[in-house]
Order: structure tokens, then sequence, then C-alpha cells
């Protein structure tokens, strides 16, 4: 359901807004008719909490949560349950996307109470901010048993409600505690098959992901695959890497018509997804199929990346050449409307082709979406398969499946869109910057580039704070959030990504520049860790880190990954230190849990590897850059400029194009192909 019919939906039922209509988050201003009392997270509520010795209920979700809908819809639109609520709390609405922070602390503590997490989130918290009780999704009478029964105890037992806060604060305070470790002497593969091997083990090697469901695309575990399985040698991930790509690109997950893929499946066969699609899944995604096809050459993947791109860019795009945030599952109140079929409607869009085509997108009379009885467009066969079967060739088959594309999607566009959550996020757009700027590498496409720069000029001119940080959000011309460290992390990620697209060195400025503002202000003095939280930032009940891989990989990991490149590039050391620090600490965790620590696994593959640094010198390096980006090298960095100040380009200046393979502080001799110079790398 879109943002302006769930406005419309709410002036009709209650005249008069709540605190949340001033909000900038789409998913507030989702709830500004709603009769409870909002108020968004900030000193006005948080104050009369403490005034009045009320009880705070945070409640927490985003704009593209469907679960969020309905419970909005069956608890929080409804008078008898918004009375309650008034009286007995402070009602706080919170954008989990705008404010991880919070989200984080109140996840944690559901999770320790419960054992399990997830949005909706609403956890009852004492005046002072420390959480008593909470769950997830609640049903109306669930609901008001619960806020009746805990403002009771509240009421009449308040030493046993601080009893219970002090247990659970002091167990978000403690969890997840990292300290200082000794580097191993060496990291060795043995390190790597350690654990690699019991993970292999959860592998669907029938129809790829893990074998359980639903299905998460997890890009990150399959990029540590990828470059597991080429520098290590290995079957098993090699295969499991490249069907999950296959098997998520023809299945339902993937939008056939309009490009970008859904958040999950909820099958274990890729078929029915949820359908909201989420930037930083898409973002990642870009960047994985890139790379999937640089090692692979399959065609498919390119036209995966090629049309996830297009989607972006028409419907994600900001004026300002920022990214949105996400798209709704919902559209009418019905989750996945927007994409589906029915087979008469397919027949009559694409005519006489529909014959041709029901089979290839998998389209029948009584719907491949039993549940629903419609159709969710899939693939189950290559193209050189199908057009074999039916007779025709691969390149007529290709243009009648184009022409379909075209068709299908232009009678889409006029059906009543997902709600869109337009806000812009900084850490997001790093991420998709990034994607774009490895695909304009790899594809050679300086459209890519260009929607990547565009983006990044606009966060370096307009999202900086006075003291030289980030913001974290921008909106209707505003930015207001001081950025956490996931911010910091894949802008630094994305500015490193250009730098190696267009080599200019002033991306390799901000990227230090930030670096240094992050080692300042995030540093935790007992841990080689950094926290989630800037040290100038709003004081929370726990400053948290971020460790784990999840959906999005751990913004300590991708800092990590940063610090080490960061250190070879300007020769720092306190860079290089403190990235394999922060990797010592967590390797005893990676074995233990793999897919959890992904991408700490890649920093321990260019460990175990090294990181090949490959510096170009020359007026005309393109030609060779080009054949140089055809081959898959995963633990590379390349550098290129005339007068550079970076160390490993001093004194490598000349006319001629010639080609440095450096390691450990070594180069070998120049070579002038890259032919010779992969010998080498090899």
């Amino acid at each position: 359901m879109g943002c302006k019919t769930y406005l419309f939906t709410f002036i009709i039922m209650n005249a008069e807004p709540n605190r949340l209509i001033k909000a900038s988050s789409p998913y507030l201003l989702q709830h500004a008719y709603n009769p409870v009392q909002w108020f968004e997270w900030g000193e006005e509520a948080l104050q009369k909490a403490k005034d009045e010795n009320k009880l705070i209920l945070v409640s927490i979700g985003y704009s593209a949560c469907h679960w969020c809908h309905v419970m909005e819809r069956e608890c929080f639109e409804v008078h008898e349950v918004a009375e309650v609520m008034n009286k007995h709390y402070v009602c706080i609405k919170v954008d989990r996307e705008e404010r991880p922070d919070i989200d984080q602390i109140y996840m944690l503590a559901i999770q320790l109470m419960t054992g399990s997490g997830g949005w909706p989130l609403n956890c009852i918290c004492l005046p002072d901010q420390r959480p008593i009780y909470g769950g997830t999704y609640f049903k109306k009478e669930d609901w008001i048993n619960v806020l009746l029964s805990v403002a009771d105890m509240w009421t009449n037992d308040p030493d046993k409600a601080r009893q219970y806060a002090d247990r659970l604060t002091d167990g978000i305070r403690n969890a997840e505690k990292i300290i200082p470790n000794v580097k191993p002497e060496q990291y060795t593969k043995t390190h790597l098959t350690e654990i690699i091997e019991p993970w292999k083990r959860y592998f669907d090697m029938g129809e790829g992901g893990y074998n359980r469901a639903p299905k998460f695309p997890l890009p990150n575990n399959w990029q540590f695959m990828l470059r597991y399985s080429h520098l290590m040698e290995d079957d098993a991930t090699h295969v499991s890497a490249l069907l999950t790509l296959e098997k998520m690109a023809m299945g339902g997950i993937y939008d056939h018509v309009g490009g970008g893929f859904a958040r999950y499946s909820v099958d274990g066969d890729w078929h029915v997804p949820h359908f909201e699609k989420m930037l930083y899944d898409n973002g990642q995604l870009i960047s994985l199929y890139a790379e999937a096809h640089q090692y692979s050459k399959s065609a498919l993947f390119k036209e995966i990346v090629d049309e996830t791109v297009v989607w972006l860019e028409r419907e994600m795009t900001a004026p300002e050449g920022l990214f949105y945030s996400a798209l709704d599952a919902d559209s009418e109140g019905v989750e996945g409307k927007f994409y589906v079929w029915d087979k008469a409607e397919f027949d009559q869009v694409l005519g006489k082709d529909a014959a041709l085509l029901t089979d290839y997108f998998h389209v029948s009379e009584e719907g491949n979406w039993e549940e629903e009885q419609t159709n969710i467009l899939l693939r189950k066969f290559s193209e050189e398969d199908y057009a074999e079967v039916k007779g025709i060739s691969v390149v007529e088959l290709l243009e009648k499946i184009r022409q379909a594309k075209a068709k299908l999607l232009a009678v889409r566009s006029k059906r009543v869109r997902p709600g869109l959550d337009d806000k812009c996020l900084t850490a997001w757009n790093g991420i998709t910057i990034k994607g774009l700027a490895e695909s304009a590498q790899i594809m050679g496409n300086t459209h890519y580039y260009d929607l990547a720069k565009k983006a990044a000029d606009f966060i370096l001119n307009s999202l900086k704070m006075k003291d030289g940080g980030l913001f974290r959000n921008f909106k209707s011309g505003k930015a207001s959030i001081p950025g956490f460290l996931d911010d910091y992390a894949f802008m630094i990620e994305a500015l490193l990504a250009l730098y190696e697209t267009d080599f200019d060195e002033r991306w390799l400025r901000e990227a230090k520049t930030f670096a240094d503002y992050v080692l300042e202000n995030f540093e935790d003095k007992d841990s080689p860790m950094l926290f989630y939280t800037a040290a100038n930032g709003e004081r929370l009940i726990a400053r948290k880190h971020e460790l784990m891989d999840n959906v999005i990989p751990a913004s300590n990991s991708v800092m990590a990954q940063n610090l080490n490149k960061l250190g070879l590039l300007f020769d720092e050391d306190r860079y290089v230190d403190k990235a394999a620090a922060m990797l010592a600490a967590v390797h005893p965790q990676i074995k233990t849990y793999g897919s959890a620590y992904s991408n700490w696994a890649i920093q321990l593959l260019n460990e175990v590897f090294g990181i090949n640094e490959i510096a170009l010198t020359g007026a005309d390096v393109d030609p060779v850059r080009k054949v140089l980006n055809q081959h898959y090298i995963p633990n590379k960095m390349t550098l290129h400029g005339t007068n550079s100040a970076l160390p490993l380009l001093k004194d490598k200046q000349s006319i001629e194009t010639k080609i440095y393979i450096c390691r450990n502080k070594v180069c070998q001799l120049p070579v002038t192909t890259v032919e010779e110079a992969l010998k080498l790398i090899n």
C-alpha cells in the first residue's frame, strides 16, 4: 500500500494527526493519523516519560515491512487499543532504517527475552529507557492484555519491573563483548578449511542457497564462496555459488519484467517472494552478479546486472542522484498484487506470442502460486534449451522475450504501485555506489560509473556535517541524523571502488579523511572493535558493536577491510595494524558460524593469499585495464596516476605502459602485457 494511499485512509479515520505528521520518515508518516498519540524518538517524549513516571512503548518497524502494516491495521488504527496505549504509555514510533542504533538495543532485548526477534518490534521500557518486556507481532486481544498486565505491574510492583530492567540491561551491555586476541603467527589455508567444511553441510545442492526456508539472497556469503572457490580451487563452493546465483536469477524472487530482487523467498525454491524490494539487497546483488559474470562469463549474470540497474534508475533514483530505500510488498492492501499475472491477462498482453512464452515464464491456467491462484513469472529453462524445444533460433527467442517484457512492463506500470520509501540512506547508497562502480569496471559501462559518481558527489557535497562527519539520511532536501558506523564503512568502500574505476585520487583522500574520523569518534578503548555509534552522538542505554555479517555485512568487518586497503594504498601501518587486530579478535568465532562471518572470512582470504597491488603506468592504460578486467582476480587493487602522491606509484612514471605486480611491500619487475602480469599473480 503506497504512502499516499495510507495517508488518505488515515485522514478518513481520524481528522487529527499525531506528532508524526512532522516526521521525515515515510514509515513514521504512515502512522501520522493513527489514534495512538505517537511521538518520534527524542527529548520531548523521553522527558515526558520521566516527568510523569510513565512507561515507554518503543514500536519499531520500516515502511516495506508487511507485518508492521498488519499490526497497524489490527491494533494501532483501532481506537479501543489506542485508548489503552495512550492512557498507560508514552508511545514512540521508530523507523529502524533511520535509527538502527535504537533498533539494535531493543532487538537484542527482545532476543534475550524471547529467543527470537523481528519486525514489528514492540518493547516496553521504564521511564529511563531500560526494557522490561516485549515481542514482535501481537494480535489485538493479546496486545491489549500485555499492555494492561505490564502497566499493572508498574503500578503495583515497580521493584519487580526494575529488577527485570537491571537484568536485561546488563545482558544488553555485556552481549557480543569482543576482547583483544593474539594474531596467529601466520594465517594458513587450514584456517580457511576449518571454516568452510562445516559450512558446506548446509548447502542445498539442488536449488541453491541453504537447505532451509525461507531463503534470503545473503550476497556476501556467495561473494565469499566465489572467491574461496577460485583461490582454493574448491569444487563444492564453485558449484554451490554458481547454482545459487542461477536459481535466484531464474526464480520468482527476481522480477523478470522490471528487474531487481525481492527481499527473500518464503519457500525453498526461490519461487514465491516476499515482494518488498530493498536497496541494500539490490546494491549488493548488482556487485555480486557482476563479479560472478567476471568469474564465469555467464550471459545470464550480465543480463541480471543490466536489468537491475535499469530498474534502479527507473524506480529508485532521486532527482539529486541518490537512491531511495525500498518498495513495499503490498499494493491495494494485497501482497504482491502489482507483480503477478493471471493467464488471461498474460495472454491478452502478449497476443500471438503468448503461446510461445507461456511455458518459458511458467504461467498456467490454475496459477503457479497456488495459495493465491495466480502466476509469479519465473523460469525453469535456459534460452538455448527452450529454443531447441520450440524449434526456433535462440536469437529469435531472445527478441520475443525482449518484446514480451516491454509489453508486460507497459501494462504493469498502469497498475496501482507499491509504496515507495523515498528516504535516502548514506550506508545503503554507499553499497549501491560500490555495486555500480564495480559493474562499470567489469563490463566497461561508463553509464554505470556516471550513476555512481553522481550519487557520491552529492553525498560529499551535501551530506557532510560541520565537523567533517556524515549525515545518515536525506529526504525532501533535509539531512537530520548523524551517521553511524555503517554509513562511514560503506561510503569509504564506495570511494575505494570509485578510485579503481577512474583513478581520481580525490576519492582516496575523502576515504582517508572519513577513516580518520571513524578512528577518532568510534573507538572502543577496551576492544579493537569500533562502536556503532559515535562518542559525540546521542547517549542511549548502551553503546553496541556490530560484528556479525547478516543480510548486510557488519560495519566492523567492512571497516576492517577498508583500513587494510587504505593502509596498503597510503603505506600507513596504523591502519593495517588496526585491521589485523580486528580480524584477530573475531577470528575464533568465524569457524563456529561461517555464514554470519562471511565478510570477515573474505578478509581472512586476503590475509592467506595476499592482496595483489597492480600499479599501472603510462599515458594510455585503458586498453590494458580493459583486458585486465576480463580476468577474475578477487584479491587485487589497481592503481594508476601521473604525479601521484601514493607511495606505490612514486618513481614509477613512464610514457610506456607498464604493469607492476606488488605484494607485501615488494614489487616485481614491470611487464608490458596482461598475460605476463597474470603469470606473476598466479
